[in-house]
Parts: C-alpha cells; structure tokens; sequence
C-alpha cells in the first residue's frame, strides 16, 4: 500500500521529469509556452517560460515540453500563445494551475505526465461569486471529510500506470458522490458500483489515484454523479480516451485534469428593473435600496435567481432632472443620494421631520419619479436627521470602517461636491485655483479646520448610509440565493470627480458616442470624453480596477454596458452635438499616400462640406439667401460655412442668438437639423491630429458629395469604406480587447455579461467567448442580417435572452407600435395565420416569454414590464408610457415608476404562479439552491427540454460552458 498523502522522512535530491502536455489550436507564427512560478517555468516571466513542441495525434493537435524538477517540487503555473519572440498573444483565462507532486515521486527519477486542457473564461464561471457566493454555494462548502488519498493497489514496475483523475463539479448537493467509470475493470466495467470514487478537494475539485495495467490500454471512460438514492447522471458527450506509451518498460505517472464534468448547464431566470422604477408603499417618491429586499422576495417566490438594476452611481451633475440619466457618472465610486431611505437615518427620529416625510411622500407619491423635487426632500431630511447625529455617528467604529476603506474616493467626491455647489457649477475648469486637482489642495479642503468641514462630512454621511443600506439589500439578496447584478456605464461625465482627478485618463477634446444604427440614422452622442487607454495601461489600469472592486462590494454580477467600446469607440471632436461624423479609435486610417495611389487627389473636395445652391433651395426654399447671407460665404461654384458656424455646436449658438432677435424665417429645429445636414455632406473626415490622415464617413454612399464623384473615385472609396469598416481593424480591435477586458474580468469575482448589440465586428464573438463573456440577445435586434426576429431556440448557451431592454419599448408597447410588423410576426415566428389582436394580450406575452425561458441561453431577463403583461389587470397604464428610455432624445428624462407597489405584487399568488410554472417548465433551475425539497430532478429537466428543442446533446455540449469537455484545468 502506497501512501500520496504523507510526506517522507527523507528527501531525495534526484529529479522528476514533468512533462506537460496540451491539445490545443494555433494560427501560423504562434506557440505555445508554459510558465509559472518557479524558476525552472520562468518565474512568471513568459520570456524565460518553457516553450513546447507540436505533434499530430488524430484529428488534434498537441504540444509538450519537458522540464526536471526536485523531487519536492510545487508551483503554480498557466498556458501562453507567444510569437516567436515570446511575444504574448494570449494567456489562459481562470484560476492559476497548482501542482504538488506527491511524496510517492520523491525517490525521483520518474517521468510525471501532466495531460491538461486550455482554460477559457467560460471554465471560470463556477468560480464567480455569482455561482460561487449564490447558486453554488451549498456545493462549495460541501461537508465532506476531506481525507489523504490513499492508493490501495501495488505499484508492479513495467506493468502498471498511476493515473490521476481529476474533475470539476461545481453542482452537487448533499449525499451525492462523484465516480469515473470506464472500460478498465480498476474503472469498474463501466458499473458505478464498482467505479473510482472520488474525494472532494475543495473549489468543486474531485480527484482520485488508481492504478491501472498497462494491458487495459487505451481506456475509455467518463465521469458520472451517483445520489444517495441510487440515482445515476452520467456526464453527457463522447468518451473520453487516454492512451499511453507502451513501449516504455518504467512505471507511468500520469495526472489528468479533464476541466468540468459535462452536464445540462445551469440555466436561470431573471427579472431586470432600474432602481428609481420600484414602487413600494414605504419609499419617498423613487425605488430605495431597500426595496431591493422586498424584490428579491417577490423573485424568489418567482422562482427567479437574479434582479437586475441600471448604473445607480451619482450622477449629480446639473442639480436638475437631466441627472436622471444613469449612465452618466458623476463618480464611478459614489452612490447616488436619490436611493436613500431616510426613514431609516436615525431610530430616534423628531417628530417633526417623520411628519416633513409623510407630508413629502404624499406629495412625491406620483405617476413618475420627480427628480428634482425627490433630491430636494432627501437631502433636506437627511441634513437635519445629520446635524442632530453627527458625532453619533461620526465617532461611530462602523463609519470609520467604512470612511478608511473608501477614502480614496470619498475625500475626492465630498470636496467636488462642496466646489460644484460653491461655484454653482460642476465644469471644474471655472472653479479658478480649484481647476487642477492636487492632493495637497484637497487636504486642505477636507481639513477639520474649515469653516465648511461640516458640509464635508455630510457628503461623507449620506455615501456611508446608502452603502449601509445597500450591503445590507445586497447580503439579503445572498442569503435568498439571488444574484444581483449592476451595470457598468461605459463614460462618465465631461464634469465629474474623475476627470478632474484623473485628467490624464480621458480624451477631454473628444466626445464617445455610436455610429447610425436603427435608433438613430444620425448616430449618438453621449458626451462623455473618451479613455486615454495608452495612460491607463501604465499602471495596469489602476482606476479601473479600483471601479471593479467597488462594485464587488455589493453585486455579484455586472452588465458591461457598450462591451464594444473596450474593442473600439466611436470619438467625436468635442464641438459635435449629434453622433454621425466620427470614427473609430482607435483603427488604421486611410493615409494621404494610400489614398494617393488609387487616384484620389482633390482632399478639400472631400472633406469639407459639399454645399450647392440647389441643396440650399431644396431645403430652404424662398429663405435660402437668407440663411445662406447668414451661415455662409459663396466660394466660385458652391458655398462654404462661415468660421463662426463651421461646427455643430456654433451652428446651435448662433441660432439661438437669431431665434431671440426673431431673425429665423422657419422654426429654429428646423433650420438647425437641416444646416447640420450640409455640414455633415462629405465623404472624408480628416484627422486633427494628422492632416495626411483620413476616415470614410459613415454611410458615406448617402451623400449628395458622394454621388457627384466620377466613377473611378466613386469605386476607390466604396471599396476603401467597406475595408476601413469591416476588415482593417479586425486584429487591432481584438489585440485591445485583449488588454482592457481580462483586466477588468480579474478585478473582481463577479459574473461578467456584455451588451454586445449594434455593429458587431468579427472579431467580438470570439474574444467574448475565450474571455468567459455572455453575450445579450433581444429578439426584435438579431444579430443575423437576415432575419427581422431572433430564435430563441438559436441563441447559444453563453448569453442573455431578453424580448426587451431598458434602451427600446417594451413588449406591450412594441406590439402596438407597427400593425404590419405584427402580421409579420405572428405568422414567422407564432407560426399562426390569424389577425393578431391590436394589443398585447396575455397570451401574446405569454408566447414570447415562454420562447425566452425554454431557450438554450444560461440566462432569461425580463423587464418586471414585460412580466406584468402577463395579466390584464396590470395592463390599465398606457404601453408607451411603460418604456424607460429614448436613445434618438439625449434630453429624455429617466422617470419611469411602476405603477403597482412590491407589495402588491407579494400578495399576488396567480402572477408569481404563471410565472414559476413558465421557469418550472423550461427546465430552468428553480428555485434558488438551498429549497433542494422544491426542486425539479435533473434529468426532468434535461428531458423537458430536449423534447421542446430538438436538440441533441453533442449540440448543447458545444453551446454549454459550464459543462464543455474542453472546459478547464485546475
């Protein structure tokens, strides 16, 4: 009998050979190398790693390398794809690779085969606080004994080989053991009754030691969880297969790491809703943190694992109702005042300010959320409730815990505040000395000795209560066994405590926005600088992580919203106000010689505004002399913009001064929209940077200047724009993803999806796939040019299924919206030639959700919209009032409440009912793990939507994450 656990008495100074061996896929001009943390692997200097050899073996190709180690040896190590001067391409995603050899090897000499598999993002997702911290984390902290492996069988020299099986199931409940089962009789024949059992390891790692002749070679097997009951569920997929050397007359050492146990993935359910949208009968006129307990009730009873909010960071930049764009920060860190509840500041609360409350939720208890006024009374109460408790709690252990965690960003954002208030404005470039942030002059404003240090410290107050509040929803959340998931803003605001702190990590002359799309033909813009991500690199992307980490505090989940910013971003100078004349950053540029070469010489032609005294007449008619006296200055043959409106921006002043002298013959909308087209009539956008630098117009086929070229020049740049568009920066946008994005995903452990909806390039899908990232579908915005509805039944198992966003109408509202495009979609996609009805009946929305929750995505997210279709009763509001947000209006006022409280909706057993039985039915895991009594059986499960999809379980194999054979090594 031979003891892997113990360690022996003596150590022998002899070495082991580990030999590391990999299948995997490369492109000409790449490697593969392995390092890690020992100097014999480089000591996490890929340049000094171990590079490896490819060989064919089958339909795979495989790599190795050999390396001697002391027979004592243990480190950590990872996988890299290098060029060939060690240049990394790309590295493995998840948890880094641990190897101790066994005390059994330490008479040394031995070959130890390590036979791993690369680790995708996908083979991380166990390990997400999402799945970790709350839908796995019975499995995580199984009560096992965790026992020395003990090896039973002799070692005969020669004759036999050490095998060492390993796999990851992150899903198992109490009294269920995991076996591997196969064609060797030490694998029981394929009889679990006499398979290997495996002990638990910890982090959802099961491992056993068997020894197995050399005779029984090659053997098939597979892994296989065996209940107490006598339940069997046998890993789905093809065998796996290990075959050896036999010609090698030594002992064989062989450790298998064969990723994650191949099952029915997990899927769940959802609902989404932003924070300020919740109604509940004890909030003061918008959703509070605290409602969040009251939802999480209400999803959980759903037999939802997830609530889903909009960004609920401070976005108190103008100190009116255009704050109520969430997207638009004014700290990254900071939470926002608006989801205080007062009413729990204080337990000693005067009776004056209870009664200033139940007056104010009279009043603010309305259709929609009233922004200023709701801001106003929170600020008001929690200011009085401050100045009678401020030492109370400013002297208190669990503020100064909290003030020492977060200083960092808290002195920053209470100093900004009291400036943005001071000077009554938050562009720090007026606030004189101010303007440029330095350490030493916040010191100074945050010191005890001012005069305004209680105005500091309040600002200090509300962040700590709202934290307070929101770990405390949050912790809830988690011990309800639902995930709550946040949103990342891709901007923050051009007036915000970032840039003024960091002004070296934006782009302060430019503006982000996105190209036309089916929201807007003119495209968007948001305003926000873009990122300087050559500085940020140079501390590893400090902020960001810091942004991450914060949001780890209280979520275990996070939407990235405009993942394509992180490939590329659509910059605008910064005297653009609509989003049409821009370009990528970064991309490759069609330089002046390029452009040369093809025969394209006239650039002023091109790039400036291509303006005819017919385009005047056709849209101005008897006022275009007018206008044309006014904004322009006639050049020979055409007209150009004078220098004080040769912008949008000066285009918008100058018609405001005309509008208040009544100088404007049309209305001023009118006039603006259409000198905005003239000014945007060209074909190429030079860059400021580099004048021998060019960029094709977006939809530059539609311009008047375009289709008044000659041919030749018409073919050269049709052919540059499709190239510039969809194939020159394909590699550049994937090399930058590959550096911003796995610095975010290990900044945190929280799950990570991403808004990946608009113009997709190439190269996204895959990077979202090797990094782990889920993806989002909307049925109404397919991503294949073909189709005008997604499938359901289509979508791949690493994404969010949705039927609407918080960014388009919502499910009643679009079915209204276009009678056509409803025959169209009840007879496509409800297979029915009958007159669908005008409105969104119950059946409808029962039809479309349904399709959502019987999808192969891991996730279905409903707006709490949608799901209240569900009854006719809650379809009283009118549809259009329902939506949250127009994207063509960057005015729009984010208001939207829902117009029943939570605890109706507690009370309502028939919806939660419909909606469980929906969840119950599609196979979706329900409810939250940890009511094992209530939940459906795996293989109920697994049939039920089999028979619904067709589809075979090779199929849902290659869609799965958590299950897939190539799934990661530990």
């Amino acid at each position: 009998m031979a003891n892997l656990g113990s360690s022996s008495a003596t150590k022998s100074m002899k070495s082991v050979k580990l030999k590391f061996r990999i299948p995997y896929f490369t492109e000409w001009g790449q490697r593969l190398l392995v390092c890690g943390s020992e100097p014999t692997l480089g000591s996490w200097n890929v340049k000094k790693g171990l590079l490896l050899s490819p060989f064919h073996q089958g339909d795979e190709l495989i790599w190795t390398g050999t390396v001697a180690v002391p027979c004592c040896f243990s480190c950590e190590y990872s996988y890299y794809v290098v060029d060939d001067a060690k240049n990394v391409l790309r590295w493995e995603m998840g948890n880094k690779r641990k190897l101790i050899l066994p005390p059994l090897l330490q008479e040394g000499g031995q070959t130890l085969e390590l036979h791993d598999l690369w680790q995708t993002g996908g083979d991380a997702l166990p390990f997400r606080s999402a799945f970790k911290d709350v839908i796995f984390c019975k499995s995580s902290t199984l009560n096992i004994d965790r026992q020395e492996v003990i090896l039973q069988d002799k070692l005969d020299q020669g004759e036999s080989v050490l095998v060492r099986f390993k796999i990851c199931c992150p899903n198992v409940e109490e009294g269920t053991s995991v076996y591997v089962i196969g064609s060797s009789t030490k694998l029981g024949n394929w009889k679990v009754q006499d398979g290997l059992k495996l002990q638990y390891t910890g982090e959802y790692i099961w491992e056993a030691y068997c020894v197995i002749p050399k005779s029984d070679f090659p053997i098939k097997y597979k892994y296989c969880k065996y209940g107490k009951n006598g339940c069997l569920s046998l890993e789905i997929g093809s065998t796996r297969e290990l075959s050896i050397d036999s010609s090698k007359s030594q002992l064989q050492y062989i450790f298998l790491s064969d990723g994650m146990l191949r099952e029915m993935p997990w899927r769940g359910a959802g609902v989404a809703i932003p924070m300020f949208s919740v109604r509940s009968e004890v909030d003061l006129g918008v959703g509070e943190f605290l409602d969040l307990k009251l939802l999480v009730d209400w999803a959980v009873e759903s037999g939802f694992h997830l609530v889903q909010l909009l960004p609920i960071n401070d976005t108190s930049v103008h100190g009116m109702w255009w704050d109520s764009y969430p997207y638009s920060s004014l700290s990254v860190f900071a939470l926002h005042p608006l989801y205080l509840r007062v009413q729990a500041l204080s337990e000693n609360m005067p009776e004056d300010i209870k009664n200033e409350i139940r007056n104010a939720k009279e009043c603010l208890d309305g259709k929609d959320v009233d922004y200023e006024a709701t801001m106003a009374t929170k600020l008001s109460v929690a200011k009085k409730v401050f100045m009678q408790e401020r030492d109370l709690i400013l002297d208190s252990s669990s503020f100064h815990k909290f003030f020492s965690a977060n200083e960092d960003w808290l002195k920053p954002y209470a100093a900004f505040c009291f400036l943005r208030d001071f000077f009554e404005t938050s562009d720090h470039s007026q606030w004189g000395r101010f303007s440029n942030y330095s350490k030493d002059k916040l010191e100074k404003l945050v010191s005890k000795d001012t005069s305004h240090y209680d105005t500091i410290c309040f600002h200090y107050y509300v962040q700590f209560h709202l934290h307070s509040q929101l770990s405390e929803a949050a912790a809830y959340a988690r011990a309800k066994g639902v995930i709550l998931k946040g949103d990342l803003p891709i901007g923050v605001d051009r007036n915000s405590v970032d840039t003024w702190v960091y002004p070296n990590l934006f782009r302060m002359n430019t503006s982000t926005g996105a190209p036309p799309d089916c929201f807007d033909k003119n495209g968007q813009n948001w305003g926000f600088p873009t990122y300087n991500w050559e500085e940020m690199s140079k501390d590893n992307y400090a902020w960001w992580r810091a942004r991450l980490t914060q949001m780890g505090k209280y979520f275990t989940a996070y939407r990235i919203d405009h993942i394509l910013g992180f490939f590329r971003i659509w910059e605008l100078p910064d005297h653009a106000m609509t989003g049409l004349i821009g370009k990528f950053r970064p991309s490759i540029p069609l330089s002046q010689e390029e452009l040369e070469r093809e025969g394209i010489w006239d650039f002023d032609r091109l790039t400036r505004p291509y303006v005819q005294k017919e385009f005047l007449q056709q849209k101005f008619g008897d006022s275009w002399t007018l206008i044309a006296a006014n904004f322009l200055n006639e050049y020979l043959d055409r007209y150009e913009f004078k220098e004080d409106c040769n912008t949008e921006k000066k285009i918008a002043a100058k018609l405001k001064s005309c509008a208040e002298k009544s100088l404007l013959p049309e209305s001023e909308d009118k006039i603006r929209h259409d000198l905005f087209d003239l000014l945007k009539n060209i074909v190429l956008i030079r860059d400021p940077e580099h004048a021998r630098n060019f960029y094709p117009r977006f939809n530059l086929e539609d311009t008047s200047s375009f289709r008044d070229l000659d041919d030749h020049s018409k073919n050269v740049l049709k052919r540059l724009y499709y190239d510039y568009y969809f194939h020159r920066q394909e590699k550049l946008w994937q090399q930058n993803a590959l550096k911003t994005l796995p610095v975010l995903l290990n900044s945190s452990d929280m799950l990570a999806c991403g808004e990946d909806l608009g113009l997709i390039p190439a190269c996204v899908h895959p990077v979202m796939q090797e990094l782990g990232l889920i993806g989002l579908r909307i049925q109404r915005m397919p991503s294949e040019p073909d189709l005008e509805f997604g499938n359901p039944s289509q979508y791949s198992y690493m994404t969010v299924c949705a039927p609407s966003c918080h960014d388009c109408s919502t499910l009643r509202a679009w079915w209204e919206e276009d009678e056509e495009r409803r025959h169209r979609f009840v007879y496509s996609v409800m297979g029915s030639d009958e007159l669908p009805p005008s409105q969104c009946v119950p059946d409808v929305a029962y039809f479309i959700i349904r399709q959502h929750v019987e999808a192969p995505s891991m996730w279905a997210i409903f707006p709490l919209q949608d799901l209240l279709a569900l009854k006719e009763e809650y379809t009283n509001r009118p549809a259009a009032e329902e939506t949250i947000n127009d994207p063509t209006n960057p005015k729009h006022y984010w208001r939207y409440r829902v117009h029943v409280t939570m605890e109706s909706l507690m009370k309502d057993k028939e919806l939660k009912a419909t909606i469980k039985d929906l969840i119950c039915g599609s196979g979706r895991s329900y409810p939250p793990i940890g009511e094992a009594e209530k939940q459906l059986s795996q293989e109920t499960a697994a049939i039920a939507l089999e028979k619904k999809h067709h589809v075979s379980g090779k199929e849902r194999t290659h869609n799965g994450v958590l299950q897939k054979e190539s799934a990661g090594v530990m």
